[in-house]
């Protein structure tokens, strides 16, 4: 198949730096970028010798530290211009990765501020978030939309930001329409069939993820589960949970959507994707030491499968299908309300130490839970959290 329409280059240079992670399958990754066998190793092969470029040169001046405190200072306003919200750490790496000697980060700044590169930042910071961190890529991918933006020709941008949490890399970004159920479902078919499926999907708690702080299951949440991947909530409101995918969508604001409105959708879609390239392969992050997030990342093992899995249950277990339209089930000779998003779904009544008492389970999930000595339709949503520590 060829290569994608848009953002070829970018999606070269992606291609190229998650194959030439040690132990990647460089198949799988051709399979899910769309492209043959024998185009992925003819750009790897071009990638690796001397002076092949699969993007643009970059518009930063080739300069030698030794030439002159001119060339430095213009090799440091090259980098702040092509990024204008990058401070002195990021353009000291930057320069150090181009081969330029850079100076004192403080000497950097003095650069910017003696140019009027730098502007004061507005109010004092906040108090420092407790941090937390998966150990390994796809343990957790954060998900949430990054406001809505106004387009010239009407309507909105909705920008959906999905991130791993292990090395920061952003899997999706996708300017939608809406923020609606289906919308996120097909964006994030796309991200699966390129970067496999993770563990767990931490989101917020509101649509399409959830149905407020205290109702946590949806349509959107069943087709996860059965994708076998588990979606937390972050603690009503608590928004600190969610700390590096809001740090993501302040930068995205600040690198992005700060510069210039955009047209339509498909104007700010080709933006979201150049830029996903930079924050992705060039960008240096301080959280990482100042690598960038591809030199963290690999993609997830666990292919997205052609077909929805059914959810399987074991033999003698007690079996009940939710009605269709009312999302109850009949236990015991009463019926129990079900969380909507179950509607139609086969769930299994497992019973707990305590007489009188059961846990509903969709898989391994449990979703709800009956006391048989509370009135009838009694039935105690759960809600799945998560804390940072």
């Amino acid at each position: 198949m060829p290569w994608l329409e848009v953002s070829i280059v970018d999606q070269r240079r992606e291609f190229v730096a998650l194959a030439s992670l040690e132990g990647s399958n460089r198949r799988e990754l051709c399979r899910r970028f769309g492209i043959g066998a024998q185009t992925g190793y003819k750009w790897l092969a071009r990638a690796a010798a001397e002076g092949a470029e699969l993007s643009d040169r970059s518009r930063r001046p080739h300069t030698s530290p030794l030439r002159s405190a001119d060339a430095l200072e213009a090799s440091v306003l090259a980098v702040r211009d092509a990024h204008p919200a990058w401070g002195a750490r990021k353009i000291e790496r930057c320069l150090m990765r181009d081969g330029v000697e850079p100076p004192a980060l403080s000497t950097i700044h003095a650069i910017l501020k003696r140019h009027g590169r730098v502007v004061p930042p507005a109010g004092k910071p906040g108090t420092p978030w407790q941090r937390f961190e998966k150990e390994a890529p796809n343990a957790m991918w954060q998900m949430d939309f990054k406001g809505h933006m106004p387009l010239v020709r009407g309507g909105d941008c909705h920008p959906l930001t999905v991130i791993d949490d292990h090395s920061r890399y952003a899997v999706c970004l996708e300017a939608c329409a809406n923020e609606q159920a289906n919308t996120v479902q097909t964006a994030m078919t796309r991200a699966f069939e390129r970067y496999g499926l993770p563990d767990t999907i931490l989101a917020d708690n509101g649509s399409p993820w959830g149905d407020g702080p205290y109702r946590s299951w949806t349509r959107l949440g069943v087709w996860l589960l059965k994708l076998g991947i588990g979606l937390y909530h972050g603690r009503p409101y608590h928004p600190q949970t969610h700390g590096k995918n809001e740090r993501f969508n302040r930068t995205l604001k600040a690198e992005v959507f700060a510069m210039k409105r955009f047209q339509d959708l498909c104007d700010a879609q080709r933006a979201l994707d150049r830029w996903r390239t930079i924050y992705n392969l060039e960008r240096p992050h301080e959280a990482l030491g100042q690598d960038v997030p591809a030199s963290r990342y690999r993609p997830s093992p666990r292919p997205m499968p052609k077909k929805l899995p059914t959810v399987e249950y074991d033999h003698g277990e007690i079996l009940r299908t939710a009605d269709t339209t009312r999302s109850y089930i009949s236990f015991k000779g009463r019926h129990w309300r079900m969380p909507q998003a179950f509607r139609g779904e086969r769930l299994a009544i497992r019973p707990r130490a305590k007489d009188g008492l059961f846990d509903v389970c969709f898989g391994a999930y449990k979703i709800a839970e009956i006391d048989l000595n509370k009135p009838v339709s009694y039935v105690s949503e759960q809600v799945s959290t998560i804390s940072p520590g």
